[in-house]
């Protein structure tokens, strides 16, 4: 990662609001910002890597072992490398793990070894997103300085409309400038 520009490390948890990755990252590259991404392991069966590397031009790292070669803490790079962490879109799950410091793959080990600034963008069902426990978790991050913006009203997948949509990319590029300084 090139330390001219700003790193974004995008993750991407398992929802269907995966594909809306594929026009962030373009807008992101746009903007001026390097982008790599970490897919978790049931992401993938929302979005392809090979998509994800083809937009981000970054080999995309699903695991521990993605990195051929790589003699280093593949997590410990990453974190080392980034100068914001954005989860976008993030799942009631990743939101309980970071909540809790549970760290059970390369996405949350990133997350808890890194300094950078944490944005999360929720994207569930709105009854999984108004939940207490998932709105507790949130409520846990924000106190502990994770930057979330909230998702919107619109269609979800279950073909009901509700709070739960992931944000508009741009109010998601808006706040990765912002926390970025840029």
């Amino acid at each position: 990662m090139d330390k001219k520009t700003k790193n974004i490390l995008l993750g991407v948890t398992a929802s269907i609001a995966a594909y809306k990755a594929c026009d962030l990252i373009t807008d992101l590259r746009e903007a001026g910002f390097s982008v790599r991404v970490v897919l978790t392991k049931d992401a993938s069966y929302f979005i392809t890597p090979l998509t994800l590397q083809s937009l981000s031009g970054q080999e995309v790292v699903e695991d521990f072992f993605s990195l051929a070669g790589n003699v280093k803490p593949v997590h410990i790079e990453l974190a080392k490398n980034s100068d914001l962490i954005l989860i976008a879109p993030a799942s009631a799950d990743i939101i309980a793990k970071l909540a809790h410091g549970l760290a059970d793959d390369v996405l949350t080990c990133t997350a808890l070894a890194s300094d950078a600034p944490l944005l999360v963008a929720p994207a569930m069902n709105e009854k999984m997103y108004l939940n207490k426990f998932t709105q507790g978790n949130l409520k846990r991050l924000e106190q502990n300085g994770v930057t979330i913006i909230p998702p919107i009203r619109g269609h979800l997948v279950c073909m009901d409309k509700g709070i739960g949509h992931i944000a508009e990319n741009k109010t998601i590029l808006e706040t990765v400038k912002s926390l970025c300084k840029c």
